[in-house]
Parts: structure tokens; C-alpha cells; sequence
């Protein structure tokens, strides 16, 4: 009688895109790029973004179906983006913009498993590299997030393009990417598994790349140094993410990013200036625990802050007019049981939350006696 072999299937990692082609004027190329995935493209394109590329949708060999502009991922939006696809037929889906514009493409393109090109227009998110979808609800709060079977078969990067993009946009992608270190540390800082381990180690080499770089890339846009911080924030943040995993990818950073998510007051903030102030939040709560650590570099990151102009305070969230009771609403979304918040290696409540976001500009206390 034959033994029974017993597999343990680990999860599996979508980690990069299969194909990332990067340079200035690369988006000139792409006639040449798109052919291998059929005759018929449906572009899914924010209104700013659709007009910085239209020109490069001429004089191709492949018909293009131009969806309406788009400036949220939402489920009105994705179902009528599936009724184009149902209509026309295309062979491919190319996603052109910023985060929520290129988390639609994606996440259409894989509910109708039809290949995926993504084309940010902005340093602002990793969300052209990966295997993710944020869905927010029609008011545009943070509703669930969608995993992908995996990252995009094509990823194009033209450093022309997202030059085009007001500057704050790279700036707030900064914030989002140093976030990276700050929550897998925390995470999976103790992990002994190798791709965890290289998870987390290349979130470090990705905040000390953006202490070094970031002032002098805002400084001198389109410089090698400016490039390379876009290749930080769109690329690099990404790879952290498909490497280490969904545990190592997120915590009370982008948690408190999605409660505020659910105040129509912090609609006109980034993504990243709410995860920027996310990470303040959560270092207060690690300080909370008697973390010195945490208090030294919550300091060293309200000095970083200042520098590029990234908000340290629910004032410069715009916020400072916030209630007591919207507060509390937010602290206790940021606790709901599926938050990402549980990620951190204590327990922590929302009259904790509440706390560490009133006090991310608080001065170090110290704890010896």
C-alpha cells in the first residue's frame, strides 16, 4: 500500500510584472510592445492622464476603445468597465494614471483574465507594479482590497510622463514607499523566512535610498537622482510587497490611511500624505509600548517631513477643524477586526488610535528614570 505524500502549498507571490520597460520617451515604443497581446486594446485612462498620452495611440496598428474617463475604483465604475469589455471584445487592457485609475485596469483586466499594461502618469504609487486592487466605496472611503492572480504582463515607465505630474504627486509617493520599512520591520522584523527576510532588507535599503535622495530628486526634477526615487516609489515599493507577502505588506499605516478615507474632509490629501501621517501614528503607538526606537525615529521622520513637505499633524492633513466624535469614528474603523492595524505585534485600541493621532508631533519623553 502506498504512503500518502502530505504537500504543504505556501501562498503564492506574484512579484513583479512580467515585462518593465523604462526610459524617457519609452511610450514612443509602444506599437511595437503591445502586438503580442492581440489586435484590440481597451485604455482605461483618468481624464489628465488620457490627455498626456492620447498622441501616442495614433497612427497604431491595434484599434483602440477609449473608456470614459475614470477618477476612482469603485464597483459602479468596474461594472460598467465590464460591460465594455462584454461589448467589444478587446484582447488587452491598458491602464494609464495614477493609483485608483491603474488599480481599476487591473483588477478588470483580471476579472475578465485578459492581459494587463500599466502606465503610470505619476511617481505617486507602486499600484502599476502590483498584484493588488484597492476598492473604495461610492462616498470614497476605503471599502476591501482585491489580490490578483498576478502583477501586470506589462509595466512601462516613461520618465517624460510622469515629469508631467505636479511635484507633490512624487512627494507623496515617497511617503508611501518609506512606509515599506516602517510596517514590515514591524511586522516581520523577526521573520526567519528568506523571502521575508529579503522583504524586509530591501525596505531598509528603500528608506535610507529616499532619506538620501528624496530632497535632492524634489530639487532637480528630471535629474538621474529624480529618477531614481521614481524607480523607488513606482517599482521598488512594489517589489517589497510581492516578495514579502501580504503580511509584511501593510499595518498601521495604511490602515489609518483607510479609516481617514471615510472623511470627505481628507478627499483633496494623496494616498501617501494620509499613509505619511499613517506612520507617525504608528510609531506613536509603538512609543505607547516604551518603544525608544519608535520615538527617535518618529523624530527623525517629522524633521524628513519638513523638509519635502509631507504633513506631520492632522493639520496639515487639513483637519484641523476635526471633531472629537469624527475622531473616534475613524480610531475605531482603524480597529475594526479585518484592519491591517492587527498586524502590529501588540494588541491596540481605539482610544489609543485616537491618542497617537493627536500627539505625532509630541516631543521625545524620556523613559529613564
Amino acid at each position: 500500500m502506498s504512503e500518502v505524500t502530505m504537500v504543504e502549498a505556501l501562498p503564492i507571490l506574484a512579484i513583479a510584472p512580467a515585462r518593465l520597460l523604462r526610459g524617457n520617451g519609452i511610450l514612443s515604443q509602444l506599437p511595437k510592445y503591445l502586438s503580442r497581446y492581440g489586435s484590440k486594446a481597451l485604455v482605461i485612462a483618468g481624464n489628465m492622464a488620457g490627455q498626456v498620452t492620447v498622441n501616442y495611440f495614433n497612427n497604431i496598428n491595434i484599434e483602440i476603445i477609449q473608456a470614459p474617463a475614470i477618477a476612482a475604483c469603485n464597483d459602479q465604475n468596474l461594472q460598467l468597465l465590464r460591460d465594455i469589455v462584454a461589448q467589444e471584445h478587446p484582447d488587452m487592457i491598458i491602464g494609464i494614471g495614477g493609483g485608483k485609475v491603474l488599480d481599476t485596469a487591473k483588477l478588470v483586466a483580471h476579472q475578465n483574465q485578459l492581459p494587463i499594461i500599466t502606465i503610470p502618469t505619476t511617481g505617486a504609487t507602486c499600484a502599476a507594479w502590483t498584484a493588488l486592487s484597492n476598492v473604495y466605496n461610492q462616498n470614497g472611503g476605503f471599502a476591501y482590497d482585491v489580490t490578483l492572480d498576478h502583477c501586470p504582463d506589462l509595466m512601462i515607465v516613461d520618465y517624460d510622463i510622469i515629469a508631467t505630474a505636479p511635484q507633490r504627486t512624487l512627494i507623496s509617493g515617497i511617503g508611501d514607499a518609506i512606509a515599506k520599512w516602517y510596517e514590515a520591520s514591524v511586522s516581520s522584523g523577526s521573520s526567519e523566512k528568506t523571502m521575508v527576510i529579503a522583504a524586509v532588507q530591501e525596505a531598509r535599503i528603500l528608506r535610507d535610498l529616499l532619506l538620501q535622495k528624496a530632497a535632492a530628486a524634489i530639487a532637480h526634477p528630471q535629474s538621474q537622482t529624480w529618477r531614481e526615487v521614481v524607480d523607488a516609489t513606482v517599482c521598488l515599493a512594489g517589489a517589497i510587497g510581492g516578495i514579502g507577502g501580504a503580511n509584511c505588506r501593510t499595518v498601521a499605516a495604511h490602515a489609518v490611511h483607510n479609516a481617514l478615507t471615510h472623511l470627505p474632509q481628507t478627499h483633496h490629501t494623496l494616498h501617501g500624505e494620509k499613509v505619511a501621517y499613517g506612520i507617525l501614528v504608528q510609531l506613536r503607538l509603538e512609543e505607547f509600548q516604551g518603544n525608544q526606537l519608535a520615538a527617535s525615529s518618529r523624530h527623525q521622520l517629522l524633521k524628513f517631513y519638513q523638509e519635502i513637505g509631507l504633513p506631520t499633524s492632522l493639520t496639515d492633513l487639513g483637519l484641523s477643524q476635526i471633531t472629537i466624535a469624527e475622531l473616534e469614528q475613524i480610531a475605531a474603523i482603524a480597529c475594526q477586526p479585518n484592519s491591517d492595524i492587527h498586524r502590529l505585534p501588540f494588541s491596540v485600541s481605539p482610544s489609543q488610535v485616537l491618542a497617537a493621532m493627536v500627539s505625532t508631533t509630541s516631543p521625545i519623553v524620556s523613559m529613564i528614570a
